[in-house]
């Protein structure tokens, strides 16, 4: 009979715990290595190359033994590579959060505009990235035997609505490969994922702050999502649903009422 684990799991204490941040250099991967920092990880910021910018990301972190990794989410070489990097210095991983993604504002009627390449470029950044992500570091959070892998998603995913048809697309795969990979990973590992409204940063280009605050006053708590909002909103993921996995939580101010 398969071994079954006592309930009354309490918080997750992320003192001395390994947390990676895939995109760490966008603002709601920055935003949220400074979280997990401050509740005692030690951040690995994923990055595609490492510059005065993440250094200073790096460096004004609290705590001590964090750094910055090298880690493409459209390059599988570089993500094992990285993996392997993680898997010297720490010998284990217990939180995964997969905070990098692409975009581009396009009309959704506008369809030659959305061509292959870019469509393919979405795609391939946002679902098989974070599928290449989490296989590489699979065995680091297997050893960690409690751990959590967060997906940024996004609303789009379930309003069909967003900066890009593929955008749209590409966030509705990473929520049903999510469910996948949290069956396949369980009992040592949770898959959730976090799927924010428009987040008042310069993620989408072309998009202005001005169409973000129209959204927010359109939502029922009339709010602005700042990139700060989700990563409080994947710290309670992490910490406060131990007994979730395989979900999807909205942060989005009642948006999708």
């Amino acid at each position: 009979m398969d071994t079954v684990r006592q309930g009354g799991l309490g918080t997750y204490d992320l003192a001395g715990k390994v947390a990676v941040v895939a995109g760490g250099s966008g603002a709601i991967g920055g935003a949220t290595a400074r979280r997990l920092a401050a509740a005692g990880a030690t951040v690995v910021v994923g990055c595609r190359k490492e510059d005065d910018r993440i250094r200073k990301l790096v460096a004004d972190l609290p705590g001590h033994g964090h750094w910055a990794a090298p880690l493409p989410v459209d390059d599988t070489e570089a993500i094992d590579h990285a993996a392997s990097l993680v898997g010297q210095r720490h010998g284990a991983v217990h939180v995964l959060v997969n905070a990098a993604g692409t975009t581009r504002r396009i009309d959704h009627d506008d369809l030659d505009a959305l061509d292959d390449d870019l469509f393919d470029e979405i795609l391939r950044v946002n679902v098989r990235g974070v599928y290449s992500t989490i296989r590489a570091f699979r065995p680091l959070l297997v050893s960690g035997g409690d751990s959590v892998v967060v997906n940024v998603s996004s609303l789009s995913s379930e309003t069909g609505k967003g900066s890009s048809i593929a955008y749209c697309a590409s966030k509705a795969a990473l929520d049903t490969m999510g469910k996948s990979l949290a069956r396949v990973l369980a009992p040592e590992v949770r898959v959730i994922g976090v799927s924010p409204a428009a987040v008042d940063t310069g993620f989408v280009p072309g998009r202005s702050r001005e169409a973000v605050l129209a959204q927010a006053t359109r939502s029922p708590l009339r709010t602005v999502v700042d990139a700060d909002d989700v990563a409080v909103s994947i710290m309670g993921v992490i910490t406060q649903l131990r007994l979730t996995t395989g979900s999807v939580v909205l942060v989005d101010g009642g948006w999708h009422l």
